[in-house]
């Protein structure tokens, strides 16, 4: 997995800077290549295999005292948390409620940290991506809400997806921007020349 380079960063900034000359939002993009770490997973499931696998066997086996159980026990926490990490398998481990809850929890606090919601009318628009999460996501101030309902975005999201699942994150952006661009002339024209936000692709470490 690798997020975008310079040139498909330009690439990005020069397909916002086309969308705002010709409508009154701002937009900003940002891009991470995961939401969380999750430093804690291998160790919960590592806990809980540690905490039943033992036990389990010793309770219809009775092969081991509590001494060698306890030692048992710590082992194969300790093996598996290694194990667990290993991105591969780490991957597996995260249910998908927990990574997007991950993903979305960012996506709301970049809109609040890249100052979309003081824009001039409260026309701020964010597209998100978390690249390990497959999560996309458009935010929007209430001077956009009030005139485009939410659920247009539904299905530009969704293309989006798909392409971050194809490994084109690069086009996912281009036609996001496009798309989302095609709503706002309509609904929300340029009024007057401004630019109160960057345009350029926000990556995050």
């Amino acid at each position: 997995m690798t997020l975008l380079n310079q040139a498909e960063q330009q690439e990005v900034t020069a397909a916002i800077s086309r969308l705002e000359r010709e409508t009154d939002a701002e937009v900003v993009t940002v891009l991470t290549a995961q939401a969380d770490n999750y430093a804690y997973i291998p160790l919960v499931w590592a806990g809980l295999a540690a905490l039943l696998v033992p036990g389990l066997l010793n309770l219809f086996a009775n092969w081991l005292n509590a001494h060698s159980l306890v030692l048992t026990q710590w082992a194969l926490f300790v093996v598996l948390a290694l194990i667990f990490r290993v991105p591969q398998i780490n991957s597996h481990l995260i249910p998908a409620p927990v990574r997007y809850w991950r993903a979305s929890n960012l996506a709301r606090r970049q809109f609040l940290e890249q100052n979309l919601h003081h824009t001039e009318g409260g026309t701020g628009m964010l597209i998100f991506v978390s690249e390990a999460e497959r999560y996309v996501e458009i935010l929007v101030d209430q001077g956009i809400s009030s005139r485009i309902p939410d659920a247009t975005w539904g299905g530009i999201v969704e293309a989006f997806v798909a392409r971050v699942r194809q490994g084109k994150t690069l086009e996912g952006f281009l036609e996001c921007i496009d798309a989302c661009g095609a709503e706002l002339k309509e609904k929300l024209p340029a009024t007057h020349e401004r630019n109160e936000l960057p345009n350029h692709l926000v990556v995050l470490d």
